[in-house]
């Protein structure tokens, strides 16, 4: 299990469409980075003035993540993206 330590978001980003809608077929390379995914866990956030601020997304959302932000990584065969709450743009209901 990973924990993020501070205001850090641990994202499940999400399969990018493979075809266009016209049905074209994409290669590996022109895909695009997706910038939506699901929030697995969250860091317990910040000190500001001695006081704890939490993180403003819970886990189970869906977000918008600026587009290279974060740090990849794989854990038990699935991929991940560790990221500072600030790069989370916002959240989709």
């Amino acid at each position: 299990m990973i924990v993020p330590l501070k205001d850090r978001v641990l994202l499940e980003k999400l399969e990018v469409e493979k075809k266009t809608a016209s049905g074209i077929i994409l290669a590996e390379a022109s895909k695009e980075k997706p910038s939506m995914a699901n929030v697995v866990a969250v860091g317990p956030g910040s000190e500001v003035d001695g006081k704890l601020v939490p993180v403003g997304v819970e886990v189970g959302q869906l977000v918008i993540f600026k587009q290279y932000a974060g740090t990849d990584i794989k854990y038990e065969n699935k991929e991940y993206l560790i990221v500072d709450s600030k790069d989370i743009l916002a959240v989709i209901k």
